[in-house]
This record gives structure tokens, sequence and C-alpha cells, in this order.
């Protein structure tokens, strides 16, 4: 595939949406949520989480990061929480959407991550969670507490968009390592779901939006039906919810089609990259100028004809027929012109956003047979079904011999033997996928009390994914070098295939990019002869004899068998602070995972990657134990002073033992002020991809670091480095090397059945403030540092080529993983890199570090109404990567391509009276770099100074609701009120690639 130079960061879909009217009629409406708190000390989300149910009700609670209970929301862990009120004041109807909004999870992948070319196969209209860009993998998400099956194959992902937005009552962000309480993955946190309970009657809502250009549309029906028995002591429950995003199309979006693309592309006057200049690396004129209508000169949609085989297009067909010069347009670079006949880049920018429809529906129900005994089961089936379309097939040096009937008439014939043909396909279709995720999941327990001083809980969670991704509009590739090669049927006059007439026929392709296959897929007398010459110039039958259909499978299951005691010992003594608590656990899990790829794919038959199966299981088996040691509470100098621990030992099917741990502790030596602090050690287990994924073709744009170019972009080592490696392969000039070549690399993708655990370093450090003088202000701040040792990681191709040559030499574990030519080849120079191998390795080293300041300030104000102010900020001190042991560090802060910002926050004013609620909201991320921290600090003039940074991200949002009755609500707002839009030649924040969006909606209950 090609990938545009800009990086695709996509985001809502295309449609019509009903509004007020249509929502009220659909009845729409949920129950009133239970208030979640934005942590646990307490500092709440908005005004009703002033007082959280549970606790109102005078029963303990559980707070995520702990499994012990407690009587209010005191934890020294950094908790955040966001409420179902403020999920539907966001007015998004995706739950990732808006967690990308909490600073620690603004590197999540969201459905316009997960569009086009922008995402790998397999991974259309996923929503999963990155906290602290430190990975998905370290990010374990939980509902209720528990585990929920993956659903990409190989990982312990979660597609947020299984869970239903609706049904949850808040969600809470721990930050800091959990494996102590959690086991494996919960290196960076946790995100956990906490999901409404105890429905008695129906409840309904509907919702809709759109953008101001009338696209972008979503949609969301959610019912909910409760009924208390037993004089209430059991319930039961059934939710059902809809959602359905609209496809977004970059061409939906002038400044993304056509001439109204800009990107960053070399500077025509900038005399640094002419032969023969002496002068210095960086002289002042700017590397990189914004362009409009770039093209790749060596391609064209129509077919760019070779007639003299110099790699260059002569010709091409035009619209209306006709043989014309191909015209090259100004070079900027190798491989693009500004103007000329070439394809547009912007030609290739695809989907913003993939279609999503999900359905939902989840059955909760419990029994309190008596104190000492309540039984509890849960039951969910979860239906997501996404489509995006990418990038056409595109082809390199296609011959097509002399006598072929659709060659134009008037090419000259320099006796070659033909012409070459380099095309991009897109009269054959743009590739993609539609990919059906069912995901099933049941939970039975019991618990109850055991005395008053101690509880138990029992519990056995079984998930079940099924994954089917068909790909579209690939083509065969026998298929295609047999249509292409046509010839005319002497005996009948028509034109056909030559395979047709020669039962053993063969591709006659020595130039070709795509793999050449010989027929294998269809016999004699079936091929339909194909004209490449001019878009759009395939007949239908030849369309549909070349495209191909194929569907890969995966299946993965999941088997967690938990119980724990927990309670005090009071019964045989207390502290001055109180009862010491404690948690005694075990737990059992399975994972299972099986990735079965089309038959015809995995043959490497089709244009498409050749994968490999990908099957493999693992168990574990787990103790653990917590301790809360209230030490002091309520004397002098003392209003509180507490420590905890916890412990987990793990033995792994694959890795074998690990052990985890965690202390902290608080002091408060009054009641207003609150010092916190967390220390831990955390693990995450290789998975199953990790470990046993099969060998896979897979493709990667590379840009070569020795390029001339890219020699100032890299360390101090880059240029000696180039130079000895290039010297070697035979390079005449290293200095003066160019890799001309626009196309992808063919490489491998795979397992690594050694990988060890990883293991990672955790402390957090805060304070919280809640002045009596100052009643309704919760203010709390914490430092967190995470350092992760032995990380398992998989280093992107890209990457690999510039890590081999930015070491401090060139033996290292990147450079045995590219492979250069020393030979000259039909598609590849001397020192051209024309291969890679990926597969993770326990090599790297991450670090981040920050502050995050929580602040909630809620007030009456009698008559004028009630007011909240909430504000969740943060400092990003560093986001560092070390790629091996003793190897240079790559500061990844504030750099675009992470969505890093140095500050970021997320803030939002709620004004309600009576039964008018107004909210207003404003989310920021700071300026970002266009090129990384590397490129800048090596090549000052990479771009003009007033390009340096992608602008800040300013997002205002509006929501107003009123209570028509007790039982009914009407909803509507806007997002992105003011308009903001994307800074130049930039995708990186959708909303403003969007514009303004518009939402109303209803709530009922019955």
């Amino acid at each position: 595939m090609k990938l545009s130079t800009s990086r695709l960061r996509s985001s809502a879909a295309r449609s019509a949406l009903a509004i007020a009217a249509l929502v009220v009629a659909a009845s729409a409406g949920a129950q009133t949520a239970a208030p979640g708190n934005t942590d646990n000390v307490p500092i709440p989300a908005d005004p009703a989480a002033q007082t959280p149910a549970d606790a109102s009700n005078g029963e303990d609670i559980v707070v995520t990061g702990t499994r012990i209970r407690r009587p209010d929301f005191e934890s020294p862990s950094p908790v955040v929480s966001i409420s179902a009120a403020a999920i539907q004041q966001s007015g998004s109807t995706n739950l990732t959407d808006i967690l990308a909004q909490v600073p620690a999870l603004q590197g999540s992948t969201t459905s316009a991550d997960t569009a086009g070319s922008g995402v790998g196969i397999g991974g259309s209209g996923l929503n999963t969670l990155n906290l602290r860009n430190l990975g998905t993998d370290r990010t374990l998400v939980l509902i209720d507490g528990r585990r929920q099956v993956a659903s990409v194959p190989g990982t312990q992902a979660i597609d947020i968009g299984t869970i239903p937005s609706d049904l949850v009552e808040r969600f809470d962000v721990l930050t800091g390592g959990a494996s102590a309480v959690y086991g494996a993955d919960a290196v960076t946190g946790v995100v956990n779901f906490v999901l409404k309970r105890n429905f008695e009657g129906i409840t309904a809502r509907a919702q809709a939006g759109i953008s101001e250009r009338g696209d972008a549309g979503r949609r969301l029906l959610a019912v909910t039906a409760g009924k208390n028995f037993a004089d209430g002591r059991g319930n039961v429950a059934l939710a059902y919810e809809y959602g359905s995003e609209s496809r977004l199309e970059a061409r939906d979006r002038a400044q993304l089609r056509g001439n109204g693309l800009v990107g960053f592309y070399r500077n025509p006057n900038d005399p640094e990259f002419r032969p023969g200049y002496t002068g210095g690396a960086s002289n002042g004129i700017p590397d990189n100028v914004p362009t409009r209508d770039v093209r790749y000169n060596d391609t064209a949609r129509e077919g760019g004809i070779d007639v003299d085989f110099d790699g260059q297009p002569d010709f091409i067909v035009n619209g209306t027929g006709q043989l014309v010069p191909f015209s090259l347009g100004t070079v900027l670079r190798p491989g693009f012109s500004q103007g000329g006949s070439g394809t547009r880049v912007a030609d290739y920018q695809n989907d913003l956003l993939p279609r999503i429809d999900r359905h939902v529906v989840n059955a909760i129900t419990h029994f309190e047979v008596s104190p000492a005994l309540t039984l509890f089961a849960e039951g969910k089936y979860a239906r997501n079904k996404s489509f995006t379309l990418g990038q056409p097939s595109f082809d390199y040096y296609l011959l097509v011999e002399d006598g072929n009937p659709f060659l134009p008439a008037g090419l000259p014939n320099l006796g070659n033997g033909g012409v070459l043909v380099t095309r991009d396909n897109f009269d054959i279709g743009q590739r993609g996928e539609t990919i059906t995720r069912e995901v099933y999941r049941g939970v039975v327990g019991a618990k109850g009390e055991i005395n008053s001083h101690a509880s138990y809980e029992l519990s056995y969670v079984f998930g079940q994914a099924d994954i089917s991704n068909r790909y579209v509009n690939n083509t065969f590739n026998d298929r295609f070098y047999a249509a292409l090669d046509a010839v005319r049927d002497s005996a009948t006059g028509q034109i056909t295939c030559r395979a047709n007439l020669n039962p053993n026929w063969t591709p006659n392709q020595p130039f070709a990019s795509r793999s050449v296959v010989n027929p294998t897929t269809f016999r004699p007398g079936e091929c339909v002869p194909l004209n490449l010459f001019g878009d759009g110039a395939p007949s239908q039958a030849a369309l549909d004899f070349v495209r191909a259909t194929t569907t890969d499978r995966s299946r993965l299951r999941q088997h967690v068998v938990s119980g724990s005691v927990s309670g005090d010992f009071g019964q045989f003594f207390e502290l001055p602070g109180g009862a010491v608590n404690f948690v005694l656990g075990a737990e059992y899990r399975k994972e299972e995972s099986r990735f079965i790829p089309d038959p015809i794919a995995a043959q490497g038959l089709t244009f498409t990657n050749s994968l490999g199966r990908e099957e493999g299981q693992f168990d574990v088996k787990e103790g653990f134990a917590e301790l809360d040691v209230p030490v002091l509470r309520d004397m002098a100098f003392a209003h509180r002073l507490s420590f905890g621990a916890a412990i987990r030992f793990s033995d792994y099917s694959t890795i074998g033992n690990t052990t985890t741990w965690k202390v902290n502790g608080t002091y408060a030596p009054v009641r207003d002020i609150t010092f916190n602090g967390t220390y831990s050690k955390a693990v995450r287990a290789p998975n199953i991809g990790e470990l046993f994924a099969g060998q896979s073709q897979t493709f990667a744009f590379i840009t070569d670091p020795c390029d001339r170019a890219e020699l100032q972009n890299g360390t101090a080592t880059r240029a000696a480095n180039c130079r000895t490696l290039l010297s070697g392969l035979g390079v005449a000039d290293p200095a003066n090397y160019v890799d001309a070549r626009t196309t992808n690399i063919s490489g491998f993708s795979g397992g690594n059945s050694d990988l060890r655990e990883e293991e990672a370093t955790t402390w957090t450090a805060g304070a919280v403030l809640q002045p009596r003088f100052i009643p309704g202000l919760s203010l709390r701040a914490d430092w967190y540092d995470i350092n992760l040792r032995g990380a398992i990681n998989t280093v992107a191709a890209n990457e690999v080529a510039r890590l081999c040559v930015d070491q401090a030499t060139l033996d290292n574990v990147f450079c045995r993983s590219i492979t250069r030519t020393n030979v000259t080849s039909n598609t590849a120079a001397v020192g051209n890199i024309t291969s890679f191998v990926v597969a993770p390795q326990n090599v790297a080293r991450f670090s981040t570090a920050g502050l995050d300041v929580n602040m909630n300030y809620a007030f009456d104000a009698g008559s004028v109404g009630r007011f909240n102010l909430r504000l969740i900020g943060n400092y990003l001190d560093k986001l560092e990567f070390i790629g091996t042991p003793g190897a240079p560090v790559t500061n990844n802060r504030q750099e675009a391509s992470f969505r890093a910002p140095k500050y970021s926050a997320n803030a939002d004013l709620t004004w309600s009276l009576e039964n008018v609620t107004v909210n207003y909201g404003v989310n920021f991320m700071d300026k970002t770099l266009r090129y990384s921290n590397l490129t800048n600090e090596s090549n000052p003039d990479v771009v003009a100074p007033e390009y340096k940074y992608i602008k800040a991200m300013w997002q205002h949002d509006i929501y107003v609701s009123v209570d028509a009755t007790d039982r009914f609500q009407f909803y509507t707002g806007i997002n992105n009120v003011l308009g903001q839009k994307a800074d130049i030649a930039d995708t990186t924040y959708i909303q403003q690639i969007i514009g303004r969006y518009f939402f109303a909606g209803a709530r009922v209950k019955m």
C-alpha cells in the first residue's frame, strides 16, 4: 500500500440523522445514574458525585485499585472517574472518544485511528485504550473489577465498543502498576467500567448527531427494563443498546481532496539537496515547505506507460481516450512532483472514519438468599460490525508485450518487446474490510458474610470472541497477470487471454512489483482480458475475474475462576486508627487465541499480505493478599495515618513464576490536607501473539535513514554508520546515496517463544486539599513515574531501519533485522533495503513521568442555581524510549505522532437551576512538534519556525438539558462550537476535521 505523507487520524462518520422530533419519538432515556467520583479521596467529577450512592446507604464500597472494602472513597492511589452524567454531556456515543479526552488516555485508539489505510489488517473499527502512551497491552480494562475476553487475536486488548455506554455508571482511571491487585497487563494502570445496578421499571434513551456539513452522523438507542422481587432481595434487568457511526471519507473535506491537500515537501529553493552542495546541513533555509498538488511522479491512475524502460512513464491515456505525453511536473524529491500527470497524493487519503454498527445485550441478576449467601449472574452478547475502505492495489513495471490489442495506437516501438506500465488501480477498487466481532460473556458467582468482620466472594467468568474479517477489492495475482496478457484469437478475431489459448502459459513479468504466481485459481478458458490503459478502462467482466474476496476468522476464549475472603481483624484487635483490613484470594485464568487466515491469501496468491496461522494458549495460577493498616485517626497532627500493601504470586504456563507487590501510605495531619504515596513493582507476561504468532508477510514504507536527505535527522553516529554500511555493499559515494523508490517493502513478522515478562517500577506521590474554609472545593495533585524494563517491543520496520544506524555501532539487534542489497535488480539499487524481519524482543525500556491535577469545586448560589467547576489536567515531564540497553534515549514528549503534548487539560463548568442544566466544556491539548524531537535537534531548519509546531487544540463544547417532568428529559448540544479548524497539513485531531457537531437526545423512565 502507498502511504500519504500526512498522518491519518480519522474521525466521525458520514450520515443523515434524525433530530429533536425523531429523538423524542424514539423515547430516549435511561435510569439516572448513581453518581461517580473523580477520585477516591473524594474529588467528584460532577455535582451529583458529591454523595456516592453506595456510601450514602451506609454500605462499604470497593474502590478501583484495591479489593478492600472501605466506608468511604479514601485511597492513596490517584484515581480519576467520570460519571454517567458527564458521558451524556460529552455528546459522544463512543466511550473511547470520551476517555481519550482524559489526559492519561489521550493516546488511545479511537474510530478515527482505525479507518482507511491508517490501520493494520483486522483493525477496522477497533476502540482500545492506551494509558500513559505506553501501549494498549499494558493497560488493563475491567468491567466491575473483572476481566473481559479480548477482541484482538493474540492480545489482551478489549474493544471498548463492546461495552454499552448507557449502562455505565462511571469509569475509573487508575495510574500506576496494579498487577499485585489485578494480575498481569496492569503495568501502567487500570480502567474500570462500573455498571449500573438495581434497575426498577423501564428506561430508554435515544440520541442523534450530525456535523455542520451534514455528515459524520452518530445514533444511539438504549432500553433497559428491570424488576425487583422477593421484597427487594432480588433484582433482574435486561438492557439493549444500539449504536451506529457513519463512514466519513477524506474526499468529503475540501482541504483533504485534490489540490486542497497541503503537505510538507522538500523545498526546491534549498541548495542543500543539490549535487555538489558543500555548505552546512543547516543553512537557515527550510528543508520542507507547505506544498499543494503533490503527485507520485512514477505512476498514474490511467497507467503510466514507459516505452524506453528507464523507470519513468512517457505516456498516459487521458480521460478522452487520447494518448498524450506524461508530464513529470516540478520534481520535489525522488518519487514526488508538484503538478504533472502522476497520481495525486490526495487520492490516497481514503477513509477518515469507518462505518460502525453495534448491538449489545446485557442481562444482570442477583438474589440474596441470606446475609451469608447472595447469588449473582451476568450475561452479555455484543455484535460490532465495521467497514472501511483504504488504498487500492498498485503495480510497478508491468510488462505489456508487443501485440497486446489493448496497446494504445501511436506508441513508439523501441524494440524492447513491449512497454512497462506503472498504475494505481483505483478502478479495480479501493481495498477494504468488513469485520464482524461477536463477544459472549457470562459471569456467575456467590458472595456473602462469614461474620460481622469477614465476607467472601466466588466467581467464574467465561468469555468468547468470534471475529470474521472479509477483505474486499483484493486481487488474485495469477488471474491479474493472465488477464493482462491479452492477445487476439486468430480463430475468432476476439480479444482473449493468452492463457486461454496456451494451457502451459506462465506469466512473463521480469520487472513487476507484485508476486509472480503461475496459474492456480483458474483454468484455461476462464480468463477475461484486462485493459489497463486509461482510468476506468477495465471491463466489468475483467474486474469480476481478477477481484478476490477473502475471509479470515479468529476465536478467543477466556476462563477466570476467582475467590477471595476480605474483612478486618476487629474481633481480635484494633489500632488507634481502626481495625486492620485484609484480603486473601486466589485466581485461575486461561486464555486461548486462534487466528485462521483465508487459505487463498495464506498461500500468497493475492495482492495483500500472506498471513500465517496463529494459535496458542496459556494459563496462570495466582494467589494474592492485601492489607490496609489504619495506624492513627482523629488525633492531634494525625487526622489520618495509614499504610497498605499488596502482593501477588503467579505461576504462568509460559514463563514460570512471577511476583508483584505494592505498598502505599496516607497521612493527613489535619482534615484539610492529605498526603498520599504508592510504590509498586508490576509485570506483564507476553501475550499469545507475541509468543506464538506464525511468520506472516507484511509491508512497510521505509524512509531510508542513509538517504542523503536523512543523514542529518539522526544521532551523531548516523552518518558514520551509513558510510560504513553502504561502502561495504559497494555504494561508490555513500554521502550522496539516494533511495528513489516510492513503493513499500515486503518483510516478515512473527512471534518469539523465548520472551520473558517485562517489569515496571512505578511510584506516585501527591496531596489532596479539601479546605474547610472553602466548602465544596477538592484539589488533588499527583506526580507519577513509570519505568518499564525488559519491555516487549515490536519495533516498526521504519524505526528498525533508523535504530540500526543510530546506535553506537552497527553490531546491534536492529541491523540484524534489516536486509540491504549489494546488487542492482529490477526493483532495487545497490544499498537499498530489500527486506526486514520484525518480532517482539525483551530489549526496550520505556519511561514516563508527569503531574496529574484533578480539581472539583461545587457550590450552591441559592436562587441563582448550583455551580460545579471540574478540571482534569496533566503536565508531561518525559516520555522516553530506549531501543536497546545503552542505546540513545528517544524522547517522544510533545510529538504530534504520539499525541503527547506537554500540557493538556479537560475542564467544564456546570450550572443547574430547577429543571435546567447547562454545561460548558473545554478540551485543551498544547502545541506539538510536527517533526520528532530528534529531527528538530539534529536539523533545526527542517521547517520554518512558524511551522515547527502544530497549533494547540482548543475544543469548546456546550450542552443543555431540560427535565420536562420527573420522567422525561430532553437535551441538546454542540461540540467544537467555535469551529476550530485543523492546522496546516495536519489531521491529528479529528473533531477539527469534522467541524461543528450538533446532537440532540431524550431520556424517559416508566
